[in-house]
């Protein structure tokens, strides 16, 4: 073969082999690319992150995003099973808070994910620690450190006796950006099991009343009580918002015998029920 043929084939061969190699090297992918670090626990071995939207505990729903840092090398763990206990030291006594499990977060290769309900704050945030446990390659790992949950503006969970003596606790879990139109309502009901232990409740059933106290009480159309979804262990209805503004969700807890637990019917001598959530958008 001519020369002048061959260095146009290896120029074309060199040419594809570079392209070839570049399109498979491996992208760096940031997975907590949207998410703003909220604090860091460490021990002699990892560096636990954790992460949400707004890189801050507040009382009520907390999404949290999880890493595993190995102290040693700066590489993201991929493969660890965790759980968590976030409790609450008061002066007399302690308590936990309802929690979700922790698992991989779908379609990650080093998060994990899981919630954390706050029932309450101290007002400079303190009195909270959490403990995350986890197990990478069957050896076992702690880590613990005081964290700080602020107040919330507008309540957002609520904890109560019902009238079975049993002590409840409702947080509004969506929607994180109310908008006008017919909103999905999600809310999270737990017992008080034990100090340390608050299961799902399941099977009740929430009825919803929203009003404007500063629009002369009003209500709004198309609302429809809250009931229990198997699927995700959360009440899911529907909450009609017809204007931006302060709102009052008055709720009822009713039992599977539909006695009533915890609430009232709003009446113009009864503006509000003594179960009720807070939003303003």
């Amino acid at each position: 073969m001519k020369l002048k043929y061959i260095i146009p084939i290896l120029f074309i061969a060199l040419f594809t082999v570079s392209c070839s190699s570049d399109d498979d090297s491996d992208t760096i992918i940031n997975e907590v690319e949207n998410l703003k670090k909220i604090q860091e626990l460490t021990n002699a071995t990892h560096t636990v992150e954790l992460f949400n939207t707004s890189g801050k505990f507040e009382t009520g729903y907390n999404a949290i995003s999880i890493r595993i840092k190995d102290n040693g090398t700066n590489n993201y763990v991929e493969n660890a099973s965790l759980s968590w206990m976030p409790v609450m030291q008061m002066p007399t006594m302690k308590h936990s808070s309802p929690k979700s499990d922790i698992l991989k977060s779908l379609g990650k290769k080093t998060l994990y994910e899981g919630f954390i309900i706050y029932q309450m704050a101290n007002l400079d945030g303190s009195g909270w620690s959490l403990k995350v446990d986890y197990t990478i390659d069957g050896i076992n790992y702690s880590v613990d450190s005081d964290i700080i949950v602020m107040q919330s503006e507008y309540q957002n969970v609520t904890s109560f006796m019902g009238a079975d003596d049993t002590r409840y606790l409702i947080a509004m879990i969506e929607p994180q950006t109310p908008k006008i139109a017919i909103n999905k309502l999600k809310l999270g009901l737990f017992k008080m099991e034990t100090m340390m232990s608050f299961p799902v409740v399941e099977d009740y059933k929430i009825t919803l009343d929203p009003r404007m106290p500063g629009m002369g009480n009003h209500s709004s159309p198309n609302n429809t009580d809250l009931t229990y979804n198997l699927a995700n262990k959360m009440y899911e209805g529907n909450l009609s918002l017809t204007m931006t503004g302060y709102w009052v969700l008055n709720l009822k807890l009713l039992n599977t015998l539909d006695e009533v637990l915890k609430g009232e019917n709003v009446t113009e001598e009864h503006p509000k029920s003594s179960l009720y959530l807070e939003l303003e958008f």
